[in-house]
């Protein structure tokens, strides 16, 4: 019997010593390029370290313009999504679970299709006036293009936000709980918002916070419909062309933005719990 824990003891700790060997090296794997780039970065006046590169980035108008624009078509994205997403995952899970299985490949489907597919397909679609029966499609204009990248958006970020907002509604007792709001006389609208939607608030910020990074970073349908003069991704790849110093500045800028909304995220649920089935 003595021998037998005392293997169990060792197999623990083998395995416990194996996990920090995984961890360090994940640490390492991630760690060690963001370091060399800081590094490359500090490196532009010859000779001495310096934070010229950031400063030069940052003086850029063309920063503030392309980033602030990327900022507001990710907030309007996160947004549209959400509008979409959760009250459709709701209703899958509350009524229609026999197509959750359809759901789940639809979402996984922007894995699949490249971006320059759809972009592609997009401009060939609205470019030019349709005309669909009775009604007419205009060609494109500048709101109608914004409106069209959002819609595009919304499709790559899909999967983050509906796999969040899927596990979120998952974890809960979503009959139950509906049924416990339609006996005090809610309706569906009031139950999504005062039970369902408080009960998914970390779901919610973990996918919005990837689909913010999606289309900080997204490159081939921001540049195809907008160009680099207005979106952050494609102006970050001109940049690397020309300004090798300041192309590093900003990609370390636009990873401490991330890292920032996660330590928000992290400051906004901690010592929260998802209220899982109303008590948990």
């Amino acid at each position: 019997m003595a021998a037998a824990e005392n293997g169990e003891v060792a197999e623990m700790k083998g395995r416990r010593t194996w996990s920090w060997v995984w961890v360090t090296i994940g640490v390492f794997y991630f760690v060690i390029p963001l370091v060399g780039t800081l590094i490359f970065a500090l490196q532009k006046e010859r000779g001495r370290l310096s934070l010229a590169a950031f400063g030069s980035a940052l003086a850029d108008p063309l920063f503030i313009k392309t980033f602030a624009f990327s900022t507001l078509m990710a907030i309007l994205t996160i947004l549209a999504s959400l509008l979409l997403i959760v009250p459709t995952v709701y209703w899958i899970h509350l009524r229609y679970r026999r197509v959750r299985g359809v759901a789940d490949f639809l979402a996984l489907l922007p894995f699949v299709i490249p971006p320059i597919v759809l972009v592609l397909g997009l401009i060939r679609t609205y470019s030019h006036r349709m005309q669909l029966g009775p009604f007419a499609i205009p060609a494109l204009t500048e709101i109608s293009t914004e409106m069209l990248l959002i819609a595009g958006y919304v499709i790559l970020s899909m999967p983050f936000i509906y796999r969040a907002v899927d596990n979120g509604v998952n974890a809960m007792d979503v009959r139950t709980l509906s049924e416990a709001g339609q006996s005090l006389g809610a309706g569906s609208l009031t139950i999504l918002w005062r039970i369902i939607l408080p009960n998914l608030r970390t779901s919610l910020l973990s996918g919005a916070l990837l689909a913010f990074a999606v289309v900080i970073g997204e490159f081939t349908l921001t540049g195809f419909l907008v160009g680099d003069q207005r979106a952050f991704g494609p102006y970050m790849v001109v940049v690397g062309s020309h300004h090798a110093y300041d192309a590093a500045a900003l990609t370390l800028l636009s990873f401490a933005v991330t890292w920032i909304a996660m330590l928000l995220i992290r400051f906004i649920t901690r010592g929260t719990q998802a209220q899982i089935g109303g008590g948990h």
